[in-house]
C-alpha cells in the first residue's frame, strides 16, 4: 500500500513538505509523517514510490538511535504505542516518527566525502567547491582528501544554494557555524564508516539542526537514501558517476526524456518505479542489517 498525503483529523496539520507532513501532539512534540511522495528537482511526482515513507522513517530511526553518543536529536520514538492514537494503524505507523519541537537553524548542512554532484560541476568550472580549494585533477566521484563541510541556503520553494562557511557564518553566527560543522563532519565520519562496514560508500549527505532547550539537536532526517549519496563499494571506481541507493535512478530517466525540470513532471514507467523503490530497500537492508519483509 502507498500513501500521497496524510489526513489526521485529531491532529493539526503543521506543515506539508515535499514528502514529510508535520502533525501538532501538544506543546513539546510533533509527529513527521514521510509519505510515499517522489521529489526531483524540486518537483514532486504525481506517482508515489512504494514503502519509500516507512524506510525514511524506520532508517533515520535506526540512525538517531546509533548515532546517539554524538549529540543530541530531536527523536523520541517510532514505536506504534507511543505513537498519537489515530497514527497507530499498520500503515501510518510505519512512516511515523514521534519526535521533540525544536527551533530550527535555517541552514542545509551537508558534507562531501567524494567529488559528485553539484560539487563535481562546481569543481569543473573552479577548481573549487564551496569555498575549498581543491587539488588539481580529480576525477567525478574520486575521494577527497578529507571530508568538506559544504552549507546551503535553506529554501522553502526552489532551490537551495550553496554558500561558503564565511557565508554561514553571517548567516548565524561564527559560533554557530564552527558547531554546525563540527557536529556534521562528526556524524558523516561515522556514518561513512557504518557504511563502508557492509560495503557502501557514503559519498556525501546533508543534516539539519534545531535548538531544544537550549542545546543543538540533529533534526528532520538522518543518512537515508533522500538525504544521503550512497554507492555500492564493489563496483566503484572513480572517473564516472557511480549508481547509488536513492532517486538518483529517476534522475537519470526523466533527464534522458529531455525535461526542462519544470511542472508537471514526466510519467515515470513502472520499471523506474519498482527499481527506485528496490534501491531504497537495498539500502535499509545493506545498513541495518535486517530484512525488510521481516520489518514491514
Amino acid at each position: 500500500m502507498t500513501l500521497m498525503t496524510t489526513d489526521l483529523e485529531s491532529l493539526r496539520l503543521v506543515h506539508r513538505g515535499k514528502v514529510r507532513e508535520t502533525y501538532e501532539v501538544d506543546d513539546r512534540h510533533l509527529l513527521l509523517v514521510a509519505t510515499d511522495r517522489l521529489s526531483a528537482f524540486d518537483v514532486v511526482f504525481d506517482q508515489p514510490i512504494p514503502d519509500k515513507g516507512a524506510v525514511l522513517t524506520r532508517l533515520s530511526a535506526w540512525w538517531f538511535a546509533e548515532l546517539a553518543s554524538l549529540g543530541r536529536s530531536h527523536f523520541v520514538s517510532a514505536d506504534a504505542s507511543d505513537l498519537p492514537e489515530e497514527a497507530r494503524t499498520p500503515e501510518m505507523a510505519s512512516r511515523s516518527m514521534l519526535v521533540r519541537r525544536a527551533e530550527r537553524v535555517d541552514a542545509e548542512c551537508v558534507v562531501r566525502g567524494y567529488l559528485a554532484g553539484s560539487g563535481w560541476a562546481e569543481y569543473g568550472r573552479t577548481g573549487e567547491v564551496c569555498g575549498h580549494p581543491l587539488p588539481p585533477g580529480l576525477r567525478e566521484a574520486e575521494r577527497l582528501p578529507e571530508p568538506i563541510f559544504t552549507p546551503s541556503t535553506k529554501a522553502e520553494v526552489g532551490h537551495d544554494e550553496n554558500i561558503s562557511r564565511d557565508q554561514l557564518a553571517d548567516m548565524v553566527g561564527a559560533d554557530l557555524a564552527r558547531q554546525l560543522e563540527e557536529r556534521s563532519i562528526a556524524l558523516y565520519l561515522e556514518g561513512a564508516r557504518r557504511a563502508e562496514a557492509v560495503g557502501l560508500i557514503l559519498a556525501d549527505t546533508k543534516f539539519e539542526f534545531g535548538w531544544i532547550d537550549g542545546e543543538l539537536a540533529v533534526i528532520d532526517e538522518v543518512l537515508t537514501p533522500d538525504s544521503s549519496r550512497f554507492w555500492d563499494a564493489e563496483p566503484y571506481a572513480p572517473g564516472s558517476s557511480p549508481q547509488s541507493f536513492d532517486k538518483q535512478f529517476v534522475r537519470d530517466f526523466v533527464a534522458a526524456t529531455g525535461w526542462n525540470k519544470e511542472p508537471p513532471a514526466p510519467t515515470l514507467p513502472d520499471d523506474v518505479i519498482r527499481g527506485t523503490r528496490d534501491r531504497y530497500v537495498a539500502a535499509y537492508e545493506r545498513l541495518t542489517g535486517r530484512s525488510w519483509k521481516a520489518s514491514a
